[in-house]
């Protein structure tokens, strides 16, 4: 066969967290800032192409959101073939040899704390360097939707952005193992982009992305400040990322495989 048997997904997924808890922290820093980065160049390249269609989203806004969907996962193809480390997917890595006492809770914790951090600071300095100082969004409809996006992922009720966390890292836990299963690139990417596509379409919130969208309405004048980024977007999203990965495809994958 040209792809791995769920059963043997699992083994794999096992053999990339080892990797990943023998990797030193500079170099996973490195890592996760070049994850952040990519993830920010597939929302950047997202808001170029979906943000630049008002009449669509007025007039078919199922439509627009697809458009929008189906560039975004840029990010997540470059994460997997690349190279780079993501902590949604790193979310649901650890989880199998956690629960069968191969791993440990402060291996898991170290290993998210750094690449957190480093996703954040590399989707920042796209937001930034990117997305803010060339102008990109400048003008309309680009600067009206990046503004639009910021406001509405910050207005909601945390209850509601982290069931949006928990559906986003269920969809994205799952393209990352999907791509796993493939045995080339051309089954990696086709694998990555359906889930992919579908959480972003379908609305659902990605905590680094967000870590993109976010700051770049900011840095554009959208009226949310960088506390209720963090508290009415950010933590809960977080938070519902970490059950979705972890809970709905780590954790049942292991039940259903590995569970003695």
């Amino acid at each position: 066969m040209n792809y791995y048997t769920s059963k043997e997904i699992v083994a794999q997924v096992n053999k990339v967290a080892l990797g990943k808890a023998n990797t030193s922290a500079f170099k996973t820093f490195v890592l996760a800032l070049l994850a952040g980065g990519y993830i920010a160049m597939g929302g950047l390249l997202a808001l170029v192409v979906g943000g630049g269609l008002p009449g669509m989203a007025a007039e078919n806004p199922g439509l627009q959101k697809f458009f929008f969907g189906a560039v975004f996962p840029l990010g997540l193809i470059l994460c997997a073939i690349a190279g780079a480390d993501l902590f949604t997917g790193n979310t649901s890595y650890f989880i199998p040899g956690l629960l069968s006492g191969n791993t440990r809770v402060s291996t898991i914790a170290k290993n998210w704390g750094v690449v957190y951090l480093g996703n954040f600071v590399g989707s920042i300095i796209v937001a930034f360097l990117f997305a803010y100082c060339t102008d990109l969004f400048a003008k309309d409809p680009w600067l009206s939707s990046v503004v639009g996006i910021g406001k509405y992922k910050t207005s909601g009720v945390f209850y509601k952005a982290f069931i949006k966390g928990i559906a986003c890292n269920w969809m994205v836990a799952l393209a990352m193992w999907l791509s796993y299963g493939a045995k080339d690139i051309s089954g990696k990417i086709i694998a990555i982009w359906f889930p992919i596509m579908a959480f972003v379409a379908m609305g659902f919130e990605h905590s680094v992305a967000n870590m993109f969208f976010i700051p770049t309405a900011i840095f554009y004048g959208a009226d949310v400040t960088w506390t209720s980024f963090l508290l009415d977007n950010l933590v809960p999203v977080t938070l519902g990322n970490i059950v979705g990965g972890a809970l709905f495809v780590g954790a049942a994958y292991w039940f259903v495989y590995e569970k003695k």
